[in-house]
């Protein structure tokens, strides 16, 4: 039924790459994000977590460009693991005008900031990234709507940890979800500064 509820968009793309079964992260997981809570999904290694945080992506923002603000952004751990995300997502936005860009310390600051103004829907990037474009003026935020963090156990190195505080409370309002195979007592935390209520899915 997960799949089901999704926007026809996703679920054509699903169809055509055979994967019309929720697995069980999905299943539990889907609706829970799309009810709008704060949530730590968590979830063994290759149990569909990233497919997980495309789908919901994606989903809330209805498969469309829209204005020139990211809507969404994908925290990651490090260079490498942005530029996969982003290839990953290419896949579910073929045939879609949703601009997905990624960002990571290695591409020049100025650069990052020039090709974000021109307008972009989902961020890829890195916390300590993030928080060096909101220093900047680099990044709005005034349209996000959901903040994902993927594989997060990265983040309870100081200062990745240190950013991702900083970073949120420069967000007014946003959904977050943070998928991780073990909830770290570090990352559990969040909950106290900015995922107040959040819900666990644990599969």
């Amino acid at each position: 039924m997960a799949f089901k509820k999704l926007h026809p968009h996703l679920l054509e793309v699903l169809e055509r790459f055979s994967n019309e079964k929720p697995l069980p992260v999905q299943k539990v997981g889907i609706p829970v994000i799309k009810s709008g809570a704060h949530v730590f999904c968590i979830a063994p290694k290759d149990s569909g977590k990233t497919t997980t945080l495309i789908l919901t992506t994606l989903n809330k923002i209805k498969c469309e460009a829209h204005g020139n603000s990211p809507r969404a952004v994908v925290l990651v751990a490090n260079k490498e693991k942005a530029l996969e995300m982003y290839d990953a997502f290419l896949e579910y936005t073929k045939q879609t005008s949703v601009r997905v860009y990624v960002g990571y310390k290695d591409l020049h600051i100025d650069i990052q900031k020039s090709e974000i103004f021109e307008g972009i829907d989902i961020l890829v990037t890195t916390p300590t990234n993030l928080h060096k474009l909101f220093l900047t003026n680099g990044v709005s935020t005034s349209q996000l709507k959901i903040c994902s963090i993927d594989d997060g156990n990265f983040v309870v190195q100081q200062s990745e940890y240190m950013a991702m505080l900083a970073v949120t409370q420069s967000i007014l309002k946003c959904q977050y979800v943070l998928y991780t195979e073990k909830l770290h007592p570090k990352l559990q935390r969040f909950e106290d500064y900015f995922m107040e209520r959040a819900r666990y899915v644990n599969v």
